[in-house]
């Protein structure tokens, strides 16, 4: 939540400041900021309440020059949206400016003793508190600025990254982080530094990228070496690492939102997903005349630590909001391949709830982002417990990616679109692989299934795509819901879950209230709900538990509701029961939820479109969560 940009060296700052934003809008968009020390040597301030193209109204005709600038694009949490909110904030001296992505819980506490030696505040942030304190401790101390950064961090509590400069000294930034992401861009011979929330604004200038650690202050200088310091004063290793990432992921590629890109990005994600991870094996026969190919799993992480994941008693995966739905899904996959007792938290709730762990349990943490701040702190309780942790995250180098113990990207590229649909099927096929390795290493898979599950997986990307290829007949079932103010989405088995998920996309985006049920639980209270005025999508394209789902279609329809079911190409029965109908291809169960969620994706999408609403950035909601 939040995004910050920050730029030092010999171009222009304004120009860089604003793209990095438009990158990171995805972060945060009730305002937006930015500070420049101008050519003259002024200090200006330039906010907006709402997009970034707001901010850059806002600036238009006035001076943005300068080669040193912060740039902030908000989630709100302390003070509503507005430009007095908006980041960044400045002490009260107008020396110095800072932007923040975080909390500092204790702000209160600070602020009135900041008033009580005199400081005024105009904005109702804890942003605020933050850049005063700073300007305090610099002149109680009549030290530095990155001194009194370190002094003013060890009394604030929460989350922080900060981007901190001081008008007086236009050739130094100072940047901090706990528990929330930092990236600092090393520009050539040091003559250039680029800092953001993540590597999207940076890779274009440069690929060499230090990720802060929690409890560091850098102190970036033109011209000069990159420092890092612990809060103590300690000097700390800055390790640089080459980030590689595509840019042409970072637009709309001619479609109108990246949301809809993205859904189109999954089959060929899909494919780079699982890229050198299925492979051939060829065995010659006993005649040596013939060959018998047959497929495998290598999953680097997998067999590298062989001896902890074999040990596993139990598996927990922690994981929030879609990224727990795909757990759900991981749960009957580990369970059905490996024999293993599997839980699924949520992350928000395990770090709370005094969670039996040991050193037997293995931790799977699920993000998109690999900077959910939930999550992070279920793995460092469950690492404190001795348990061993495995990360599946997208983000490479981040947070998660670094303190979990090993783990698998889904390597699906990024995701702008707020509402995640290209990681949710990037992890489940990971999840999918996961297990299937592990079964294998156990000896607990059936070798026929195991093969036959590998075969079908390859698969699933052309099988996505025969759904896209629906777009349009999609598009024309979602006009008739567009007023509708409730909705119901069962499944069962695998695609319980992906009830969840369908509900969810449609709550996201669309701002209808949506739930997901097992199918067989609306009788026990959802039932009550269902009339003709209540869409109910019923996921229908599951082998085992086919009858009962039709079991359950005959009920609603009995109480007249109004229903859109998920089908295999051939269910004649289905269509004749039914209002309106999606086709998928057929599959095999636990690979089912990779093609019945394409319609769901899809659904919301224009269902949110013909409301005339902003699906790529939907109110109150951010892409990375790094705040409680």
């Amino acid at each position: 939540m939040c995004g910050i940009v920050g730029y030092i060296g010999y171009r222009k700052a304004y120009p860089i400041l604003i793209k990095g934003l438009h990158r990171l809008e995805y972060r945060g968009y009730d305002s937006a900021g930015c500070a420049l020390v101008t050519d003259g040597g002024n200090l200006e301030i330039y906010k907006a309440k709402g997009k970034v193209a707001d901010l850059e109204a806002a600036a238009d005709g006035k001076d943005v020059s300068g080669e040193l600038g912060i740039a902030h694009t908000r989630w709100a949490t302390h003070g509503a949206p507005s430009t007095t909110n908006a980041h960044p904030h400045v002490s009260m001296s107008g020396d110095i400016t800072l932007v923040h992505n975080g909390i500092i819980e204790n702000y209160v506490t600070l602020r009135t003793q900041l008033e009580k030696r005199g400081y005024v505040f105009k904005s109702q942030t804890d942003t605020e508190v933050l850049v005063q304190l700073i300007e305090f401790q610099q002149k109680l101390r009549n030290c530095s600025l990155e001194v009194a950064v370190r002094y003013a961090l060890k009394l604030a509590i929460g989350a922080y990254a900060i981007a901190v400069i001081d008008k007086k000294n236009p050739t130094r930034l100072v940047a901090a982080r706990k528990a929330s992401p930092l990236a600092i861009g090393i520009g050539e011979e040091n003559k250039e530094f680029f800092l953001a929330s993540d590597a999207s604004p940076i890779a274009e200038y440069t690929k060499q990228i230090v990720y802060l650690n929690d409890d560091e202050v850098a102190v970036i200088e033109r011209g000069k070496d990159l420092h890092v310091f612990t809060l103590q004063g300690e000097e700390a290793t800055a390790e640089v690492k080459e980030v590689d990432v595509d840019l042409s992921m970072l637009d709309k590629g001619g479609y109108p939102h990246f949301m809809l890109k993205e859904i189109f990005d999954q089959p060929q994600v899909l494919r780079d997903c699982m890229r050198g991870r299925i492979v051939n094996n060829i065995y010659s026969s006993v005649t040596g005349q013939a060959h018998e190919v047959s497929l495998d799993v290598v999953l680097s992480a997998v067999s590298n630590h062989r001896r902890e994941l074999l040990r596993a008693r139990r598996i927990v995966i922690v994981s929030c909001g879609t990224s727990w739905h795909a757990g759900l899904i991981g749960k009957q996959l580990i369970e059905h391949f490996c024999r293993i007792p599997v839980e699924v938290a949520y992350a928000s709730e395990f770090r709370y709830s005094d969670p039996v762990v040991d050193k037997d349990d293995v931790v799977i943490a699920i993000s998109q982002s690999g900077e959910t701040a939930d999550t992070l702190a279920a793995i460092q309780l469950a690492k404190e417990k001795g348990a061993f942790v495995y990360g599946i995250v997208n983000a490479v180098g981040s947070s998660i990616a670094r303190n979990t113990d090993t783990g698998t990207y889904i390597h699906v590229g990024p995701e702008i679109g707020v509402a995640s649909t290209k990681a949710f099927t990037g992890q489940v096929t990971v999840l999918t692989l996961f297990s299937l390795a592990l079964g294998m290493m156990k000896g607990t898979v059936d070798q026929q299934e195991y093969q036959d599950v590998l075969a079908e997986l390859v698969k699933i990307p052309e099988k996505i795509e025969v759904v896209l290829k629906q777009n349009d007949k999609i598009k024309e079932i979602a006009q008739q819901y567009v007023n509708c103010r409730n909705f119901l989405y069962l499944g069962r088995g695998y695609n319980y879950p992906v009830a969840l998920e369908g509900a969810l996309k449609l709550k996201e985006i669309s701002y209808i209230h949506a739930e997901g049920y097992p199918a067989a639980e609306m009788k026990h209270g959802p039932i009550a709900l269902i009339d003709e005025n209540m869409p109910v999508v019923f996921l229908t394209n599951h082998h085992a538990r086919y009858q009962k789902v039709i079991s359950n279609l005959q009920e609603v329809i009995s109480r007249h509701g109004n229903i859109l079911a998920i089908i295999h190409k051939d269910d004649e029965t289905v269509k004749k029961m039914v209002q309106n109908y999606i086709e998928v291809p057929e599959t095999i169960s636990c690979l089912s939820p990779l093609v019945s969620v394409i319609p769901l994706q899809i659904l919301s999408y224009h269902v949110a479109v013909a409301r005339g609403l902003n699906v790529d950035q939907p109110r109150n909601l951010a892409k990375s969560v790094t705040v409680e």
